[in-house]
């Protein structure tokens, strides 16, 4: 059995896809995952994935490529020859999977499944429904099962990454603070996190700062000169899961690392705009504490600009409140622990 799982989006929603992805290989011989570009690194770290393609969908990519017959056809000949016997389409609640489901019917893949609002016509075998605010790891693994596949014996359903390369060397114990976003309507100031980097220094811990190269002037400015260690563009995916798996808390807003952090099963602060859903999209299945007015006016507007003046969904938000957080998570003073000795 060759089967193919495709989520044509970026890290955070290619991890999330994870429980679907062990599902769906605990019953083939092989699995495929059709992806972004920028869910490449996130879909090698993924179990059960034995092979990855790439492709920008012009209808699912936030900045859509012009559709092009011939880049299209590239696609369908590319899945031609992978002689695929099914395939998950996993989409969240705003994308429609028909698009996708027709180029796969003219790969040749003769069973296909996705969640679709809309009337599939003979593209879709299993068209799944699901609860609106279902958590978005739960719709892709109802989209695998109703494919065939299935959780094997002892999996938990939780995200996951392959085995994680060693970190950087930072001093023990540590949280991360990741300032950068996918859209600036989920950003919490980065004054705020510096300010942050800052107390938590005073409070004995270290802080690690990570971004990827393009946020580099971000993660400088947010590790300051008060003894943070700055990551920003240093690490890989594979890289910055270690840094995350051995922290002891992450400060995140709803963006990728956010995801990583749960795959790798550590606490997460969650600074959250409610631009999208929390039930759908916040860290999954580990211990979190959500911050931020989940009913401001931005509420499920799905912006990427904030559009309320002041962006007072988590500019509210203030670093004291973010450290009595992390203390609900166990994260505590160097000498609050020392004196328990």
């Amino acid at each position: 059995m060759r089967s193919l799982v495709v989520r044509l989006d970026s890290m955070g929603d290619v991890l999330l896809a994870g429980p679907a992805v062990r599902a769906m290989a605990a019953t083939s011989d092989h699995v495929t995952m059709l992806c972004g570009q920028r869910g490449r690194e996130a879909a090698e770290l993924l179990p059960g994935v034995d092979e990855v393609l790439c492709w920008e969908a012009p209808w699912i990519v936030a900045d859509p490529p012009p559709v092009d017959a011939d880049e299209v056809d590239l696609l369908r000949k590319r899945l031609e020859a992978g002689l695929f016997d099914r395939a998950a389409i996993l989409t969240s609640f705003h994308q429609s999977p028909l698009p996708t489901a027709l180029v796969l019917r003219m790969a040749g893949i003769d069973r296909v499944g996705a969640v679709s609002t809309d009337y599939p016509g003979s593209l879709l075998d299993h068209r799944v429904r699901v609860d609106e605010d279902i958590p978005e790891p739960e719709r892709a693994l109802a989209v695998a099962t109703a494919c065939g596949g299935r959780l094997p014996d002892g999996d938990d359903g939780q995200l996951a990454v392959r085995a994680r390369q060693a970190p950087a060397d930072l001093p023990a114990p540590y949280v991360v603070l990741h300032p950068g976003t996918s859209a600036p309507a989920r950003a919490w100031p980065a004054q705020h996190f510096r300010q942050l980097g800052e107390q938590l220094r005073l409070l004995g811990l270290g802080v690690a700062v990570t971004g990827d190269a393009e946020e580099r002037p971000l993660t400088a400015y947010v590790a300051g000169d008060g003894g943070c260690t700055d990551l920003g563009g240093a690490l890989g995916l594979g890289e910055l899961a270690g840094v995350l798996e051995r922290a002891k808390a992450v400060v995140v807003g709803n963006t990728g690392p956010a995801h990583l952090a749960a795959a790798v099963g550590t606490p997460v602060v969650s600074l959250y705009a409610p631009t999208i859903s929390a039930e759908r999209w916040a860290p999954y299945g580990v211990d979190r504490v959500l911050l931020g007015d989940q009913h401001a006016p931005c509420r499920d507007t799905r912006a990427r600009e904030c559009p309320v003046p002041g962006h007072p969904c988590l500019t509210g938000v203030a670093p004291d409140e973010v450290i009595t957080a992390l203390g609900t998570l166990g994260v505590r003073p160097i000498e609050t622990a020392e004196r328990s000795h």
